[in-house]
């Protein structure tokens, strides 16, 4: 197979989730400021809420989601150059997981000790898998495309199939952060961990819409 059009995906791909990273962290800075300055917070807590987000959006879930990024875009190269066979498949996953894990924030920002951490992991792996199926869709896109409108509209053909696709993927964000909601404490954060939960639910039901109306507009 030849590898032009995959790494011109390639490119495509990495770009643009790497833009939607960067669009979701900096909104996340946004919402603590105004959470903090909305709530009654003693001025012990609130800087250090706000340190601890600035840096682990700067340097942990930035480096981290990049590196998840950098993972899942090559193991579908991989299954692209060895073939999609499900004994492959199931290989590279279990090849590459740890890394991917060791870039999420369950791995991060949670204790391995919690009784709802293994949940948490498993949902974090079947999120990979989701996405190792879908990203290597887009790689393998031949059509002589531009952008990643325009891949997308390759690859998915119809607004319900890329609809489907990315609710799958929505769907297990939203899982997760239910599971952090029940419980704060398994997060390791010192303090304010109710005011990061808010913050992660807010985040990501902005970026849901965010995410759904560009898909309109995708298909529109």
């Amino acid at each position: 197979m030849e590898k032009n059009y995959i790494e011109r995906n390639s490119r495509i791909i990495e770009n643009k989730l790497i833009e939607q990273t960067d669009e979701a962290l900096a909104y996340g800075k946004k919402l603590v400021d105004s959470e903090l300055n909305a709530g009654l917070f003693d001025f012990i807590v609130k800087p250090i809420i706000k340190t601890f987000y600035s840096y682990w959006s700067e340097h942990d879930a930035r480096e981290g989601t990049l590196q998840q990024i950098k993972i899942t875009i090559d193991c579908g190269k991989i299954l692209l150059k060895d073939g999609e066979t499900k004994e492959n498949f199931e290989n590279v996953v279990d090849e590459h997981f740890k890394t991917y894990l060791n870039g999420d924030q369950t791995y991060r920002q949670c204790r391995a000790k919690h009784r709802s951490y293994e949940k948490l992991k498993d949902i974090t792996k079947q999120a990979f898998i989701s996405q190792i199926q879908e990203l290597t869709m887009l790689l393998k896109i031949k059509d002589d495309v531009k952008n990643y409108d325009e891949l997308c509209r390759a690859a998915f053909k119809t607004k319900e199939k890329g609809y489907e696709s990315l609710i799958r993927q929505l769907d297990f964000n939203d899982v997760s952060i239910k599971i952090v909601e029940k419980d704060p404490s398994i997060l390791k954060i010192p303090t304010g961990k109710n005011i990061i939960v808010k913050i992660l639910r807010k985040g990501f039901e902005k970026t849901k819409k965010e995410l759904i109306d560009n898909l309109d507009n995708i298909f529109d």
